[in-house]
């Protein structure tokens, strides 16, 4: 073209890669590139399983170093607690999170406060922190200068040092803690806690998941609740109080069950019948609900339930197999039980025993006591609500004994979770362990010192197995030792509730197929892809990583061999590439680099400038090699004649490059967000490829992909701009086509002329509000027409991941089930990936007052079938025929329809949309109906490792303030008579 030097050959890298550039040649504005490829270019298949592994391997090394972390942290707690003498009269100021840089009215710093250097840091999800100095967190109800509190920071200032300097030696760490079983909580790195509206704290650290399973071992858990007339009122409601917080202590490695008693025992979820469920959050929120719905009645048989909880825990199969406890919340035991404990329990006593005396009275406590100190357990006394929450947690604290005396430091992992000290909405796991007292005196009692541990963002370890090794359509997930996702690119834990993002109840307890199946808020496209699972443990971890191929494009890569060195001489322009969200080099590690983009990190490594970067040189290679091959575009695309219309011409490559060029001003563009910065969906991101890239992928040789997406779904605007492949003629070849039309039919005096796409959604109307939607929305009768004739096919699809609406008719607790044609699909790995187009705008609406709770959702796509190239059709309408014709536009996956106007079908045929709906299941017969089967189905798991249930050493006496308690049988008889009078 004018003004443009055409050059042969260009030679670049020493001659390692040639390409010539024939501009003669351009015919229909295509560009023949001429690659001279040598063998240092080449294609290579991917080995999965040898890819998974190297991952696995990397991740237990980044892994590794967190539990290295931990161990210091540990090792220097018990260390300094060993040293340390407790002082009853202690004083000591220590930062306080809440008073820090707080002043009075004095203007001087408030008690426990001081000034405290704050800095905004980008590596702490922008969030002013002291990288120098911890703070404690107290909840509002633990008084804050306790002398057990006191004592117990004083002791714990040691972590400081360690902090900072497993801070320096892994940069990569995020938050720091000491959770101490006195209450207050050490963070690091330091920052100024924010209470709720009414000022309140409520975080407290011995509730969390992570200082939980790190201080118990696995257990199996009856809760048995009376619910006899004795219990009505203020009782019924503490009851229910403390079942809840009991299954708030509760995860995946635990199992439960809940039954009530009064006359007759009855199991609160009847489908659970004589078994252990996963204690799960979906199970746990279900049984909340039931147990809200339990009513008083008849006279409490204590005996009974004792009994059914034995039998569950010794006869079933399925479990933890390790701690084993029934928790009996009752007013009063007056039945003889002891002959229940000597058949079931005695002398062994391998379940323990819990009780919680509920309401003032005292009159039968000291038969709560004697069931608690005699079966290794603990009793409590619960008066009002606000003693629920410490008396539960005592429990914790005597499972914990065996393993403190064991000095047994398991590691544990946690499900995946949202991180609520940073406020973030991002999915986080933890790493943590028990930290034990070593003085001799305390031996017997095992003394719990705390959990100490720390965070790792799923986001840092998924970088870990980058996307453009895996191809368009792969990518790589992490499963919990429970089967449910931990990290995966289509899992979906939040909803939107009105303008704010909020996590899902079941967000953390979802499984595999659920995501395999998933549906993005604006999926409705379906593409047929047949992918590979590879898959292998974690070592030192419960996690298991897997990896998705898929055939095609996920086995092969193209290898094009450029060195860094001598890229390092190749001037990249920041106007010309755009290198947005891919890791290519890690800014993490040194606090110095923490401030640069991944742009401007790239450029500084190849110029030279910082030369301790750290970068993955392959995907720098992969970069550098289709910045080279692709150069010449720029030229081309300027010196293409443009007859209008068009915006922008892009190109991507799998490397994440992108070269963009603007024809029109920012003012005139109507794309104003496509391959915006803050476009997500349309640039090469850590999660995926953008949906143009992806579905140009599976397009036919040869063809062109045009598609109208939505620009933003809140707003529910529609977005007119066509995206192509190629400049675009495309209006004058519509205009041409209904003009050729209208003459051969000149008997239609009224038609609507649609183009529509491969999935039947408007690409071109006259009405331009038409543009973006679906044909059989608009025009029910004519998709009816073509799914009979069979040039369009309905494909169900299924989100398991979808919010609905509650139905007053009709609640449950409990996540719904997986089809059969599901599990079928899955055993056959012919999976549907779903791409980005329009969203669901109407199932998101969502008026004041609507609750949402997890569901599954079916819905339908249309697929077109391209082997009928054109058809035509009458379709009777009452008074009336309608006719259209409809063919496919070539090179293209476009259609044209027209359709006669002045016929209107709209009485006879409804509208086909898309819009989901609820799959209900009807609960009939719960012993054998399909959801009482998946509430009950146990998934295959690998257990806990480690299990610690019993120790001789063990002090069982200290039981709750009874110790050595004897049945009494003249209280007994004296109990029985008083209950007597009571019911005459």
């Amino acid at each position: 073209p004018p003004g443009l030097r055409a050059k042969s050959r260009t030679h670049c890298f020493g001659h390692r890669l040639r390409f010539c550039c024939h501009w003669p040649l351009i015919l229909n504005n295509d560009l023949e590139l001429c690659l001279y490829v040598e063998p240092i270019v080449k294609m290579q298949e991917v080995d999965g399983l040898k890819m998974v592994k190297e991952f696995a391997e990397e991740m237990e090394n980044m892994l590794g170093r967190k539990m290295k972390s931990v161990k210091r942290m540990a090792e220097t707690v018990e260390d300094a607690d060993f040293f340390h003498e407790y002082n009853a009269t202690l004083e000591f100021d220590y930062y306080n999170s809440m008073m820090i840089n707080t002043l009075d009215e004095d203007g001087n710093s408030v008690e426990l406060g001081g000034e405290f250097p704050l800095e905004e840091n980008e590596h702490f999800n922008k969030l002013p922190v002291s990288t120098q100095q911890s703070v404690i967190q107290v909840p509002t109800n633990v008084y804050n200068k306790d002398t057990d509190i006191l004592n117990g920071v004083f002791m714990s200032e040691a972590l400081n040092e360690v902090f900072t300097s497993n801070f320096e030696k892994d940069p990569t760490l995020t938050w720091q803690y000491f959770g101490s079983s006195t209450g207050f909580f050490r963070l690091y790195p330091g920052i100024k806690w924010t209470p709720d509206e009414n000022g309140v704290v409520t975080f407290d650290a011995r509730n969390r998941n992570w200082y939980i399973q790190a201080a118990t071992s696995p257990k199996d858990i009856i809760i048995a609740v009376d619910i006899s007339g004795s219990m009505k009122g203020l009782r019924l409601t503490i009851a229910k109080h403390t079942i809840n917080t009991i299954l708030d202590t509760l995860g995946e490695n635990d199992f439960v069950n809940v039954i009530a008693y009064s006359d007759y025992v009855r199991y609160v979820e009847p489908c659970f019948k004589g078994t252990l469920v996963q204690a799960d959050l979906d199970n746990r929120e279900h049984f909340k609900l039931l147990v809200e719905e339990l009513q008083v009645k008849g006279e409490g048989k204590v005996k009974k339930a004792i009994k059914e909880s034995f039998k569950i825990l010794n006869e079933v199969w399925r479990g933890s197999l390790c701690n084993q406890a029934i928790m009996l919340i009752t007013d009063g035991a007056m039945e003889d039980f002891q002959q229940v404990f000597e058949e079931f329990n005695w002398p062994e006593r391998k379940v323990r025993v819990f009780t919680y005396l509920i309401g003032r009275e005292l009159t039968f406590a000291d038969n709560v006591k004697w069931i608690a100190c005699n079966n290794k357990g603990y009793y409590t006394h619960i008066s009002t609500l606000a003693d629920v929450q410490e008396n539960v947690m005592e429990y914790l604290h005597v499972l914990s004994r065996p393993m403190v005396i064991n000095h047994e430091h398991d590691i544990i992992w946690t499900e995946a979770y949202m991180d609520s000290v940073a406020e973030s909405l991002l999915l986080m796991t933890s790493v943590a362990m028990p930290v034990f007292s070593k003085k001799e005196e305390t031996l017997s009692h095992g003394i719990l010192l705390g959990v100490v541990g720390t965070d790792v963002p799923l986001k840092e370890l998924m970088r870990l197995a980058p996307r453009y090794k895996l191809g368009v359509h792969g990518y790589a997930f992490l499963n919990t030792n429970n089967g449910y996702i931990l990290s995966h690119p289509d899992l979906r834990p939040l909803y939107k509730d009105g303008k704010k993002l909020k996590p899902k109840p079941n967000y953390n307890s979802v499984d595999l197929s659920e995501v395999e199946w998933e549906d993005t808020e604006d999926a409705k496209r379906v593409v047929f892809l047949k992918n590979e699972y590879f898959y292998t443990t974690i070592n030192e971890t419960p996690f298991s990583l897997g990896i998705v191929l898929t055939k095609g494009h996920g086995k092969n890569v193209f290898i094009g061999n450029v060195s860094v060195e001598e890229g390092k001489d190749f001037q990249i322009s920041i106007c010309k590439i755009q290198i947005i969200c891919l890791t290519y080099c890690e800014t993490d590690i040194d606090p110095h680099h923490r401030k640069l983009t991944q742009f401007q990190a790239v450029v500084q490594y190849l110029t030279g400038k910082e030369p301790d970067l750290e970068c993955d040189e392959r995907l720098l290679q992969h970069t550098l090699f289709d910045a080279v091959v692709t150069a010449p575009m720029e030229a081309y695309w300027t010196a293409l004649l443009i007859d209008g219309g068009v915006e922008t011409a892009f190109l991507g490559t799998r490397s994440g490059l992108m070269r963009i060029i603007r024809y029109v001003g920012a003012e005139k563009r109507v794309a104003k967000k496509f391959l915006s910065p803050t476009d997500k969906e349309n640039i090469f991101t850590l999660d995926h490829f953008p949906v143009w890239y992806r579905r140009a992928a599976e397009n036919p040789s040869g063809r062109f992909l045009y598609y109208v997406p939505i620009e933003d779904s809140t707003q529910g605007s529609l977005h007119p701009a066509i995206h192509i492949i190629q400049t675009m003629r495309f209006y004058t070849l519509f205009r041409i086509s209904c003009s050729v039309f209208f003459f051969l039919s000149l008997q239609w005096m009224d038609v609507n002329c649609y183009v529509i796409d491969s999935n039947g959604f408007i690409i071109i109307s006259k009405d331009r509000t038409d543009v973006g939607r679906f044909l059989g929305k608009i025009d029910g009768s004519v998709m009816s027409q073509l799914l009979k004739m069979g040039m369009f096919k309905r494909v169900l699809l299924y989100d398991y991941q979808a919010m609905c609406k509650v139905n007053p008719h009709y609640a449950s607790g409990a996540r719904p089930l997986l089809s059969v044609s599901t599990v079928l699909f899955l055993l056959d790995f012919n999976i549907y990936s779903l791409w980005h187009s329009d969203p669901f705008a109407e199932a998101n609406k969502k008026s004041k007052g609507d609750i949402l709770q997890p569901c599954d959702t079916e819905y339908p796509s249309f697929v077109y079938e391209p082997s009928i190239k054109e058809t035509n059709s009458m379709i009777k309408c009452g008074r009336c025929q309608k006719m259209f014709v409809i063919n496919q536009i070539p090179d293209s996956n476009l259609l044209l329809v027209v359709i006669q106007a002045d016929c209107d079908c709209s009485r006879q045929y409804v509208p086909i949309t898309m819009e989901p709906k609820e799959v209900k299941y009807i609960l009939k017969t719960p012993a054998k109906s399909v959801k009482c089967d998946r509430m009950r189905s146990q998934k295959i798991r690998r257990r806990p490792e480690s299990c610690h249930a019993y120790h001789p050493q063990e002090n069982a006496k200290d039981c709750g303030g009874a110790a050595a308690i004897s049945l009494s049988i003249m209280l007994f008889l004296a109990c029985l008579s008083v209950s007597a009078l009571i019911r005459r």
